[in-house]
């Protein structure tokens, strides 16, 4: 299955020079958080086929106006065409008013809930977060810092893949890719990326 994940940074080769063909074989759109709500309804109308979404920790709005016809994905593993996408967005907690941030501790008792989940779905496939796992692409500071827990994540249901966004190539020179000791290969989807899974 070919995917665009989209994360962060409203790419103008996807917005303001939009070609069709740039897309051609997409079929499902994985939102990996920090997009506007314009942007990912422009993506839906072009590339015309489904997308997913976790929010990103700048995106309490979406709790209350989330883009139309998107499915969040938030604490669920989502089916699709025989693929299970686990949901799991938000950053690590470097405020107290951010509803998309959490301390690790917080993090692993969203991911504990997860487990009959992922008990009944069989396992995953792709696990999308906003930010990084602990070690594949995280950076040292508070708000950029990963989650020890994806890791275990990766080592307990061996996904294919994990998409994340978070950390921005204008950071600096930022590794877009990691291979991960489970097996699972790490994308960091900022701006886009097209990915067979």
């Amino acid at each position: 299955m070919k995917i665009l994940a989209v994360a962060d940074v409203e790419d103008k080769i996807l917005y303001d020079h939009f070609k069709k063909e740039r897309t051609a074989g997409v079929e499902l759109i994985v939102a990996c958080g920090d997009l506007r709500t314009d942007y990912m309804d422009f993506l839906i109308t072009m590339v015309n086929v489904p997308m997913i979404y976790i929010r990103g920790n700048h995106d309490d709005s979406l709790i209350t106006e989330p883009p139309l016809g998107a499915v969040c994905i938030e604490d669920r593993i989502y089916h699709y065409k025989g693929k299970r996408f686990m949901g799991l967005g938000g950053s690590m907690r470097y405020r107290s008013d951010g509803r998309n941030m959490f301390t690790e501790r917080e993090m692993r008792r969203r991911v504990l809930r997860m487990k009959p989940k992922a008990l009944i779905s069989g396992g995953i496939d792709v696990l999308v977060t906003h930010s990084p796992a602990k070690g594949y692409g995280d950076l040292d500071d508070l708000p950029h810092r990963g989650f020890d827990v994806f890791n275990d994540v990766m080592n307990k249901y061996k996904p294919t893949h994990m998409l994340h966004g978070h950390v921005h190539t204008n950071y600096g020179m930022i590794k877009k890719e990691y291979d991960h000791p489970s097996g699972t290969k790490i994308i960091n989807a900022c701006g886009y990326r097209i990915i067979d899974i």
